[in-house]
């Protein structure tokens, strides 16, 4: 249906601005039009969501970008796609912005809907309640309604004054329909020697600053292990090269498989992991795969983050749902070595210093002892049972469709 023939009551905005946004976007989109058959979907998102359906405007999980200095550089194309998105607007009035993650963007585009009266839904909300709390004010006064990914996110939001419902984690949904290639774990699962996957993250600079701690720990567990295997899933043809390229400098030589798109069956296939921060330690619960979480960065950005930005205890997404002490901060930043009497299941380094030995530790004592592995992944076993669940998509359809359709009143929020 062509936009000029459809009603502002039938359209839906959607912007997305990170690579796993762009699969959330998709599955939500799909469940949309599956309800709502005559719903025009437009927007800023990815190629998934493109496929779901959705009139791409412009490709924005493009533009990921991470540190003050990214940002910057990216001001005036960030400005225009702000134009256009205002054109189009005026051109296409929708009845809702829905928003998932990108926070710096998409609180343009939540502004540019305000000033026009259109209702604004985040789904895949901003996780303020760990970091940056000071943005609150922003989003009460540009948000409309909050739609939580987490259990313990709706009560904190509704604490705060918004209007807040959890639906669920998003992920689950994906993980829960994705068929793995069998043959592919099969031949890896049967090369000989234990396979640790190593997960360097989806953006360039999160591999650019992760992968040689990752490598260097990879060597580390062959000298303890020499029969572990070692691959590396890169999230696209780019990143592998970068990936190659650092194997080619380093001086030891360590064997170490590349592969692209197969992060699923990578996990699926090992009997480790060490992957950078991020959405894909869900994707380790759900396998119940034993893994150290990483995330390195710059000495002025981590002490910029665990001093004042960091209102919880744990970076790892898994450590803090498996965990009742999650805005405990004032036991100081949380210690890897103590991880057994803390009770989390992953441990994690966060910093800027080089853990790589202490992270390969971790490793190869999951190798060497079946019981601590054991360990481990019966911290993962009663969350996966909790956590991994389908329905995110679904529930957050209806909740935007309801609104959108007359069947709830919205109260917007003041502009």
């Amino acid at each position: 249906m062509k936009a000029a023939s459809t009603s502002a009551s039938q359209r839906i905005f959607f912007s997305v601005g990170e690579p796993s946004g762009d699969v959330h976007g998709a599955n939500l989109i799909r469940v949309l039009r599956q309800r709502a058959p005559q719903l025009e979907v437009r927007g800023m998102g990815g190629p998934r969501m493109a496929a779901a359906g959705m009139e791409l405007l412009t490709d924005l999980t493009q533009l990921a970008v991470m540190g003050l200095a990214q940002v910057v550089t990216k001001i005036p194309t960030f400005w225009r796609l702000y134009r256009r998105v205002c054109a189009d607007f005026d051109r296409h009035p929708p009845a809702a912005v829905v928003l998932i993650d990108f926070p710096g963007f998409n609180w343009w585009v939540a502004r540019a809907a305000k000033r026009r009266g259109i209702p604004v839904f985040y789904y895949g909300v901003p996780q303020l309640w760990a970091w940056g709390r000071w943005r609150l004010a922003k989003m009460k006064r540009l948000v409309d309604h909050v739609l939580c990914k987490l259990p313990f996110e709706a009560q904190w939001y509704r604490q705060q004054g918004l209007q807040a419902q959890y639906v669920g984690h998003p992920y689950f949904d994906e993980l829960l329909t994705r068929r793995l290639d069998a043959a592919f774990v099969r031949a890896q699962q049967d090369s000989g020697g234990p396979l640790v996957t190593l997960l360097p993250g989806s953006r360039r600079q999160e591999v650019r600053f992760n992968l040689p701690g990752l490598l260097k720990s990879a060597c580390e567990i062959r000298k303890r292990i020499p029969r572990a295997r070692f691959a590396v899933a890169a999230f696209n043809e780019e990143q592998a090269a970068m990936v190659q390229a650092a194997l080619k400098e380093k001086r030891e030589s360590v064997p170490i498989e590349v592969h692209v798109g197969r992060t699923a069956e990578l996990i699926a296939a090992a009997e480790a992991c060490i992957a950078c921060s991020g959405s894909v330690s869900l994707e380790l619960l759900y396998h119940l795969r034993p893994s150290v979480i990483v995330y390195r960065t710059r000495r002025s950005a981590w002490f910029l983050l665990r001093w004042l930005l960091l209102k919880v205890r744990y970076i790892t997404l898994v450590n803090l749902l498996a965990c009742e002490d999650r805005f405990e901060t004032s036991k100081g930043p949380y210690d890897p070595q103590t991880s057994d009497l803390e009770r989390v299941p992953f441990p994690e380094y966060a910093g800027y210093w080089d853990c790589s030995f202490q992270v390969a530790q971790h490793v190869v004592q999951w190798l060497q002892d079946p019981a601590r592995k054991a360990a481990c992944v019966s911290l993962l076993e009663p969350l996966r049972a909790e956590l991994a669940k389908a329905g995110a998509s679904a529930r957050a359809a209806e909740y935007i469709l309801a609104h959108v359709q007359g069947r709830q009143q919205v109260t917007p929020a003041a502009a």
